[in-house]
């Protein structure tokens, strides 16, 4: 059996261990209890006091007392994500979203300012474009910060958050987080500068490595892999995973439950191996579309015709690193022959999110309500395609296929 040191990551020599390496032992171990090599689901909602609690902290995360408080499958998963983002601790929480406002109401109080990037996952927007401003008091600023430029001219002495979500969805535009990270520290080292990193996860990019303070994961998507758990996860320094327990874990009750946690934990496993899977079919897909007359646009950052090309190379975490697996496109048609398209794809599902084992794909109409905030080219309606691990030529031969049937020519 595996040394307890490979369990906490530690190597058994001078060499550190590889990315695969974490993502297989990191969280995993043997149980006490029954010698089994998987940490079992622990579905109590309740433990064992000691003889005499009356001096228990009843919002304590830190030992096995009610499950909202924290428990084990949720940190078997925390150990495991904190060190492959690089960072001191993590907070696993029951969603994206409430990884995302566990960030900003911990961070954020009446007359603060955030900035934030123009184009969000649509929470993050409401978030921080109308929830936290008309019901608590908080400033903020929208701005595009595929310029870094644009950013420090939105600075304010009061400015306490800058939120990025780099490459954006669905628009792709990629930001750069060193520079960011660097001139909003300049400007106020207390800036805390998060990242929603969902697109990338930590193969691909670790912006904690790149001068961010947190770094927020979607871990329904790719680190689960499968389509079938949601979780959000923030790692940043253990003081502050101290405070987002307190808050948003303890006292909002944003608690992921056991088996989520637990699946979550056993599809990251293969988080390397899917990568690379994603990355490479979805370049090989952005290529082929780009050469096809009846598509008008596409947008992905592994694209030396992709406006951030530069920007996105210089942030991969390794030389094997790549774009992830969501891209989007438009094509020279009307709003019926988008929906045509679609409907004559095989291989590829009609349906939202990204991240699974299967590619998804959906149609983003002209009255999007974050239209405004997007280049032109997107303004007459497209597609954001999350390419699965499908054998690539069997997803371009039913992209080529069904534009065909849709009654384009290829």
């Amino acid at each position: 059996m595996a040394s307890d040191l490979v369990h906490h990551g530690q190597s058994f020599d001078d060499q550190p261990l590889g990315f695969g390496t974490l993502a297989i032992h990191l969280g995993n171990g043997v149980d006490a209890e029954t010698g089994a090599i998987r940490r079992p689901i622990t579905l109590a909602n309740a433990y064992a006091l000691p003889y005499d609690p009356s001096d228990i902290n009843w919002s304590s995360s830190d030992v096995n007392l009610y499950t909202r408080n924290g428990h084990p499958n949720q940190r078997y998963l925390e150990e495991k994500l904190a060190r492959l983002e690089g960072a001191e601790d993590a907070v696993v929480l029951a969603s994206g979203v409430a990884a995302l406002a566990a960030t900003f109401t911990t961070f954020l109080n009446r007359g603060d300012h955030a900035i934030f990037s123009d184009t969000t996952y649509i929470a993050a927007y409401r978030l921080l474009n109308q929830i936290l401003p008309e019901k608590y008091g908080i400033e903020t600023s929208i701005v595009d910060t595929s310029d870094p430029e644009n950013v420090r001219a939105a600075l304010r002495p009061n400015t306490k958050l800058v939120h990025i979500e780099t490459p954006a969805n669905p628009t792709l535009k990629v930001s750069d987080i060193a520079t960011i990270a660097k001139l909003a520290h300049e400007a106020n080292p207390d800036i805390l500068v998060s990242v929603d990193n969902t697109f990338n996860t930590p193969y691909n990019v670790r912006p904690l490595d790149l001068g961010a303070d947190i770094v927020i994961e979607s871990l329904t998507k790719y680190i689960n892999g499968h389509g079938d758990a949601l979780g959000g996860s923030i790692a940043t320094t253990k003081a502050r995973t101290d405070q987002i327990r307190f808050t948003a874990q303890v006292n909002f009750g944003g608690i992921i439950s056991p088996f989520n946690a637990w699946l979550i934990n056993r599809g990251s496993v293969t988080l390397p191996l899917r990568i690379r899977q994603h990355n490479a079919s979805a370049l090989a897909i952005a290529k082929h579309l780009e050469s096809l007359d009846v598509v008008r646009f596409v947008a992905y950052p592994g694209l030396e015709s992709h406006p951030h090309h530069e920007v996105a190379v210089s942030q991969l975490a390794c030389p094997d690193s790549g774009f992830g697996g969501v891209l989007s496109f438009g094509l020279d048609t009307n709003h019926d022959g988008h929906n045509r398209f679609v409907s004559k794809l095989n291989v590829i599902t009609s349906a939202v999110s990204l991240g699974h084992d299967e590619s998804l794909i959906v149609f983003l109409g002209e009255d999007d309500e974050r239209q405004y905030l997007y280049p032109p080219e997107f303004h007459r309606g497209f597609f954001r395609l999350a390419v699965g691990l499908e054998d690539t030529d069997d997803l371009i031969r039913d992209i080529d296929h069904a534009l065909v049937e849709a009654g384009f020519e290829v």
